[in-house]
């Protein structure tokens, strides 16, 4: 799973490096728009809707693999 939001931030962003502990804001220095086009980007590739309330609570890539993992998405 890692590996494959790897892929999607760096398709989005251009922004290598990055791990389970990378933050978003802290780390790739990426603004609320930023942010957002990654989770339109999950929202698509995944087919889920990640209501804005939920946005909030993500902030490092660890956070992604949980929030998607809570989910139900698998990418078995």
């Amino acid at each position: 799973m890692l590996e494959l939001v790897q892929k999607i931030i760096f398709d989005v962003t251009g922004k290598k490096g990055v791990t389970l502990d990378t933050d978003f804001i802290q780390d790739l220095e990426l603004n609320s728009f930023d942010i957002m086009n990654i989770i339109c980007a999950f929202e698509e590739y995944f087919n889920i809707i990640i209501p804005t309330r939920d946005v909030w609570q993500i902030k490092v890539v660890a956070d992604v693999i949980s929030y998607l993992n809570k989910r139900g998405v698998n990418t078995l």
